[in-house]
């Protein structure tokens, strides 16, 4: 019988760079070394705030020379509550302590604080149904550690697939992706509207100069700390006006640790003269364009639109990106040219007196969302083919 062995790592700075770039690379940005590695830093993980890091390697003994070989990799956290996931389970969390058992601790595999599709889980597929091993390793450790359950939120499709014939229970939500179809400019693109969509947009557009407003776009380095310190207060004030907290990344995260994320950031700066008073914050890989904060200590007509997402098509053209997730929700955005695409997680829960409720569940939700992105659908902005 295969000895395997399931390895625990309470930090990613316990783990090494290079292996961990092995398994996942350097392109996508929000699973990386050094992203998950800035977040910890910045104390935006850890147990303080509910995403302890609980980093799984499943290993396997062989008969090489080494003696053992990698299985699977699940980055990991270990979750006090639900905050900061963008899956939604404060139902089942009820759910859980009317009965009088513990939803929490939760073990979730994603990217913190960020609903953009990606890898969240490395399979050796030169070992034998490393999925199952991990899945198995995973029910053992959770009822080893009172553990309620595995969640991994905004995974690839293969992965997906995977999880979902081993049986675990699958959720669908709707987000809205702006695709490059080969577009040579801005204008380009807007041929593809109708006239009166069309003319709205540009109306939108020509508001900017016409409020005084001058913006800027950067990259990397050329984002200066005093531009990163202008972000993190412009990122406070909107949170705490729209949620009524500061945030969930820290200032440390902005001002000490995007400067080691630099191939990955992007700066939108909007000026009202010479004063800075809105910024918007993407991260790219080498295809994606990512939409991730905004924030702006004045308002200003369409400035939101115009920083938070048509300077990110025209960076997709200029810079030849396939595609732009502009993030969560928004509705808004579908008159604006970006299409309603379904996003998936993977759940397997511990208690057995669950799982049939929470199979129902996710069946009927994915019937909704899918009733919903087909009537989103019809009202993009395009010409009819």
């Amino acid at each position: 019988m295969t000895a395997l062995r399931l390895d625990v790592h309470r930090s990613i700075l316990d783990i090494n760079p290079d292996q961990w770039a092995d398994w996942f690379g350097l392109d996508y940005p929000f699973i990386s070394w050094p992203f998950l590695a800035a977040l910890e830093r910045a104390r935006c993980t850890g147990a303080q705030s509910g995403w302890e890091p609980f980093h799984l390697i499943l290993w396997e003994q062989t008969e090489t020379p080494k003696g053992e070989q990698v299985i699977a990799v699940a980055p990991g956290f270990l979750k006090s509550h639900s905050y900061g996931e963008y899956v939604f389970d404060w139902a089942w969390a009820d759910a859980w302590q009317r009965t009088g058992r513990n939803y929490y601790p939760k073990l979730v595999t994603a990217a913190p604080f960020t609903p953009a599709t990606g890898p969240r889980v490395y399979l050796n597929h030169a070992a034998t149904a490393p999925a199952a091993k991990l899945l198995e390793a995973i029910r053992q450790i959770c009822e080893e550690q009172g553990i309620s359950g595995w969640h991994v939120l905004f995974e690839d499709p293969e992965l997906n697939q995977a999880l979902t014939t081993l049986g675990l229970h699958e959720r669908q939500t709707c987000q809205f992706h702006w695709f490059n179809r080969n577009y040579e400019n801005f204008d380009d693109f807007l041929t593809t509207f109708t006239s009166r969509k069309r003319k709205n947009l540009r109306k939108e557009r020509d508001r900017i100069a016409a409020q005084g407003l001058t913006l800027k776009t950067l990259e990397g380095d050329d984002i200066t700390p005093e531009l990163w310190s202008f972000f993190h207060h412009c990122y406070q004030v909107t949170y705490a006006k729209r949620s009524g907290h500061g945030g969930y990344l820290s200032r440390e995260f902005f001002t000490d640790q995007c400067k080691t994320l630099a191939r990955y950031t992007v700066m939108v700066v909007a000026s009202d003269g010479q004063n800075p008073v809105a910024a918007a914050l993407y991260f790219r890989s080498s295809d994606t364009l990512y939409g991730r904060y905004w924030g702006c200590l004045r308002e200003y007509e369409h400035l939101h639109f115009e920083a938070c997402y048509y300077r990110g098509i025209e960076y997709c053209i200029n810079n030849g990106l396939h595609l732009f997730d502009p993030g969560a929700q928004g509705e808004h955005k579908i008159q604006r040219g970006f299409e309603p695409v379904l996003t998936r997680s993977s759940h397997w829960v511990a208690e057995p007196a669950f799982h049939e409720a929470v199979a129902g569940f996710c069946r009927e939700e994915c019937n909704h969302v899918a009733d919903y992105q087909r009537q989103a659908r019809e009202l993009l902005p395009f010409k009819a083919n």
